[in-house]
């Protein structure tokens, strides 16, 4: 049933994962060339910049305001100022910064200095949780400390201040319903699709109705919000703090602060609630009474009517751990809760035998089926997500229970979770690669194991796109979940892609010599292993990605002109030592790989469903101040795989421009290959930064990774 994978941890053909973090380089000193940024930070930078940890040029107002329309302003350190620098003896003098430009914006013609600073701001989308803004520690935690981190911390994002709750306005409205029945047919119109944890609908589509109006934040002593209605089940309350944070139609001002803060506070408020459901439905009633019978007695019978008919009670706390694990990773940014509320799920999901169910089929069965493999899904996206070693056995001979089905899509189920083994898998890889890389130890293993990783997902990437056969039975109703499994799809191949790219990124790029001075510093550990440059000319054919769109190869790098007079000869060391020439695949070929998987993953993100809520004539007539194309989709479980797509597109396009770049004999009109590849990156970070820009409407913690790309973008393409 599932696609032995022969390289899983604690295997006998395993090593030890070692989760190696990924980090940026500490800043140069003026001796040598700068590794992120060319020149220091300011000593005051603006309120928007300091909030959201990015560099600010001091202007006023700064780039990064001007570019974001967004307020600028200063107000003096209330920590002393800048520090007192220790006197120390005079060194050569520092090239004077007055010619220097706006360091996120590079001059065309400032050589390798240029590609460094660029490759700062693009190798930090490769690092675990990269852009997520945490909501569980205040911007002013993160600005105590600011100064003892190095540039490598910067990915990880505060937000603004919080005002008071009761400061608010009432007018600003949030999105809330009165029954069980509105929470469930809003479900399946902004949730179902992209995360199917219940069976499909059992009543036809009724037109959302939120609530015009919310609870009072100045009743409430604790300043949590009075609800004008409370949902009855953990998976209703887990549902309501999704729900929560999609706009209401009716605000006139959804992206506001007042509302953004309000969202924020009702959503958190449903998951407290849900969390404290789920220990209710769990915890032994007979245990309070009589201790000695706790053991001895049976799980307690939950006296409640079933949120979904086809769904038993006893697994809607399972399903409401599920959907808060992707809460806390879209919207409060932690990693670390994500990974425990899908580890309750599974001992749930476990402890009631939910992964050994067999053939038969009744009207429950497939909402068990659905719930075992959402559970074991979200339990490797927290792996994923976090680059940290499985804590289950992926393909355990133990895990039994039938794929769920959709009517339209007999096939769906098993590619998601063929494609999320991939992803885990290759996941698993890096962790490896790291160690290895490291140690210079079992390598051969790598070789092998990226072939064997290239070969799955190739595999079973054709099988995602093989059109779903129905049988004759179900042509006629066969458009039951059709978009859901049209999504479900499209999600498979994201997953796919990003595992491509995680297998080949080291080898697409190990012709950079700045790649692999990060990742591997050769040149570091082994000064004076001097390699023959004869044989660099011979290696220069097959490096780079000159079949893929344009010429690129190392000869750029050697050609420009640059203050890193030595790149030359590096470059001919790292590509003749000899760990590299035992890969099993070409930079090229590489590259490529990693070319056609970041383009795809721009692609399939952007053609996900919106949602399309059902109005009825009333919401028709009286005009929304939110359209329907301005709804944004939830549950992106899956954001890390934005964040390869933009690494990889972006890397290539370093690539590309160092090509673009390279002085060439004559001067004809043809068109540069290199001007075709660069508009089609473009396009596809277009795409990745609409997408982004969609999802953090509604989740917070993404609105980080939409900054963290689009300053690499505007970088990029700033002199373009």
């Amino acid at each position: 049933m599932v696609l032995e994978d022969p390289g899983q941890p604690g295997g006998k053909n395993g090593i030890p994962a070692v989760a190696l973090a990924v980090t940026q380089s500490k800043t140069a000193r003026p001796t040598v060339v700068r590794k992120k940024f060319a020149k220091p930070p300011v000593k005051v930078a603006c309120l928007a910049c300091r909030a959201s940890r990015t560099r600010c040029d001091g202007q006023d107002p700064c780039t990064n305001c001007s570019s974001r329309n967004k307020s600028c302003s200063y107000l003096p350190s209330k920590r002393g100022g800048p520090r007192k620098k220790k006197n120390k003896p005079s060194t050569a003098a520092e090239p004077p910064q007055d010619g220097v430009e706006d360091p996120t914006i590079f001059p065309a013609s400032s050589g390798f200095d240029e590609s460094s600073g660029m490759f700062g701001q693009i190798d930090v989308l490769s690092i675990p949780g990269a852009g997520l803004r945490s909501l569980d520690f205040p911007s002013d935690v993160h600005a105590m400390f600011a100064d003892l981190f190095v540039p490598g911390t910067e990915n990880t994002h505060g937000l603004e201040p919080t005002p008071s709750p009761s400061n608010i306005p009432s007018r600003a409205l949030v999105r809330t319903y009165g029954s069980e029945d509105a929470i469930l047919d809003a479900y399946y119109v902004f949730i179902h699709n992209y995360f199917p944890i219940l069976p499909p609908r059992v009543d036809p589509p009724a037109p959302d109705r939120p609530l015009d109006c919310a609870g009072s934040f100045t009743d409430s002593p604790s300043e949590q919000p009075l609800l004008i209605y409370k949902p009855r089940s953990p998976l209703s309350l887990a549902i309501s703090a999704i729900l929560a944070l999609v706009p209401h139609p009716n605000d006139p001002e959804p992206s506001g602060p007042a509302s953004v803060i309000r969202r924020r506070t009702f959503a958190h408020t449903f998951a407290q609630l849900a969390n404290a459901a789920i220990e209710t439905d769990c915890e032994l009633h007979a245990s309070s009474t009589y201790p000695s019978d706790a053991l001895t007695n049976e799980r307690p019978l939950i006296d409640r009517e079933p949120f979904h008919p086809q769904t038993p009670v006893e697994l809607e706390s399972l399903l409401a751990l599920l959907v808060l694990s992707i809460y806390e990773y879209n919207q409060r940014g932690n990693l670390l809760k994500m990974r425990y509320r899908a580890g309750q799920a599974l001992a749930i999901a476990l402890d009631i035998s939910l992964h050994s169910l067999g053939e038969e089929f009744d009207e429950f069965a497939e909402a068990r089926r659905r719930a075992w493999w959402m559970t074991y899904y979200c339990v490797l996206q927290g792996s994923i997500v976090s680059t940290t070693p499985l804590a289950i056995i992926a393909n355990d001979p133990q895990f039994v229970t039938p794929y769920p089905r959709f009517s339209a899509d007999p096939d769906g189920w098993s590619v998601l979770i063929q494609a999320q083994q991939v992803l885990v898998s290759a996941t698993q890889y890096i962790i490896d690669l790291n160690k290895c890389l490291s140690t210079r130890t079992n390598m051969q293993y790598i070789y092998e194991r990226m072939q064997q990783l290239d070969a799955w997902a190739s595999s079973v990437l054709a099988q995602s796109n093989l059109l779903p056969i129905l049988p004759q039975s179900m042509a006629c109703g066969g458009e039951i979940e059709l978009t859901t499994a049209q999504s479900i799809r499209a999600i498979s191949r994201i997953k796919l892609s990003s595992a491509q790219i995680k297998v080949h990124r080291f080898r697409a790029f190990s012709d950079l010599p700045i790649f692999l001075k990060k990742h591997c510093d050769l040149t570091s550990r082994n000064p004076n292993n001097e390699m023959p440059s004869n044989t660099s000319k011979n290696s220069k054919s097959q490096s780079g990605i000159a079949n893929i769109g344009c010429s690129c190869s190392l000869e750029p790098f050697q050609q420009a002109p640059s203050d890193y007079s030595s790149s030359s000869s590096q470059a001919s060391d790292i590509q003749q030592y000899p760990f590299m020439q035992g890969f099993p695949y070409s930079i090229q070929h590489s590259a490529k790989t990693c070319l056609r998987a970041s383009l795809l993953i721009s692609r399939m993100f952007y053609s996900l469903p919106l949602p399309q809520p059902l109005l009825d004539e009333c919401q028709t007539q009286q005009g929304l101040h939110m359209l329907p194309n301005q709804l944004p989709r939830t549950m992106p479980s899956f954001a890390c795989c934005l964040m390869q797509g933009s690494y990889a597109m972006l890397m290539i396009y370093l690539k590309a421009r160092r090509e673009k770049l390279t002085p060439k004999s004559g001067n004809d009109d043809t068109p540069n290959p290199s001007d075709r590849l660069i508009e089609e990156i473009r396009k596809g970070l277009e795409r990745i930064i609409a997408t982004v820009t969609n999802y953090a409407i509604a989740f917070e913690a993404l609105d980080g990774m939409r900054d963290e790309i689009e300053c690499a973008y505007q970088t990029a393409f700033s002199q373009a």
